[in-house]
């Protein structure tokens, strides 16, 4: 599953949402969240279920719904299962108890096991107990995270720079338990739309960082996003050469083999299988749009 980009798109904006169809992202998030105002959750919602069940978007669809203490949270994730989207984004989750919740829910909604949850992660309590949250939450449906920076930064008044050198030890806390526990782990938007230098530069750390993918606030967002978090061709010219390499029959049985003086593992083999998966998964999605 390709989640190079995530696009934020307003559930109260109808324009938005019919714009959304034709973009490039590999998934929309509808957010019935953060992006609508209080007095407008209920029309939002209409709004988002009439425009899913017309939808011909080809990439994922996740709704990130209220918090399901409210009405308004048990509404949204009533309308998600329905409109049969791929994930139910939870907001500001802090505990595996947010998680089970939801799954009791949607279980009791007959809501099929590929309906996935996925957890915000935008808190220090949620940060600290990320590992926690991840282990728990593979028992039931959850298979990603998603990082909340601009949350995060105003819970712990931290002022970070375009580097976000003062946020990399928590981002790196959160990597670190998604991939420990098997799912995957998307970083946050980058607010400045206009700022391509330094979106470029912030994806290129995030790849670096090991997250899967970005999310973004703007369709401007998507293809650089899609660059940053795809393989480079060079990338997949190594990694066809690996998986040439151990093709041949005399490579069959060995664990190490030398490459122009390089030693090449099985672990790098691995590797290079994943890039080329996902090279081929990219190649399906542009046929579809």
């Amino acid at each position: 599953m390709l989640l190079r980009s995530l696009l934020f798109v307003p559930a109260a904006n109808g324009r938005a949402l019919e714009k959304s169809d034709g973009l490039p992202a590999d998934g929309l998030i509808y957010d019935l969240e953060d992006s609508v105002a209080p007095e407008a959750k209920d029309e939002a919602r209409e709004r988002l279920r009439e425009h899913l069940g017309k939808s011909r978007f080809a990439g994922i669809r996740i709704v990130r719904v209220n918090p399901l203490v409210l009405r308004e949270g048990t509404e949204d994730l009533l309308m998600a299962r329905g409109a049969g989207v791929d994930a139910v984004l939870l907001p500001k989750v802090e505990g595996a108890d947010a998680l089970n919740e939801a799954a009791r829910a949607l279980d009791e909604m007959d809501a099929p096991a590929k309906l996935r949850l996925w957890a915000m992660i935008e808190t220090p309590r949620g940060i600290l107990k990320a590992e926690k949250i991840a282990r728990k939450g593979v028992r039931g449906r959850l298979s990603a995270f998603v990082v909340g920076p601009n949350d995060i930064r105003l819970a712990t008044n931290v002022r970070p720079g375009p580097e976000r050198t003062e946020l990399l030890p928590w981002l790196m806390q959160i990597v670190l338990a998604a991939k420990a526990n098997g799912i995957d782990v998307l970083d946050g938007v980058y607010g400045d739309f206009r700022d391509a230098e330094g979106f470029a530069r912030e994806c290129d750390a995030g790849r670096r960082m090991g997250f899967d993918g970005k999310t973004l606030i703007h369709p401007s967002q998507i293809a650089p996003a899609n660059a940053a978090f795809g393989p480079s061709d060079a990338e997949i010219a190594e990694a066809e050469r690996i998986a040439a390499a151990f093709e041949r029959p005399e490579n069959a049985d060995r664990g190490v083999i030398q490459i122009d003086g390089r030693m090449i593992e099985r672990l790098h083999l691995t590797e290079a299988r994943r890039v080329l998966a996902q090279r081929d998964a990219i190649v399906a999605r542009s046929a579809t749009n």
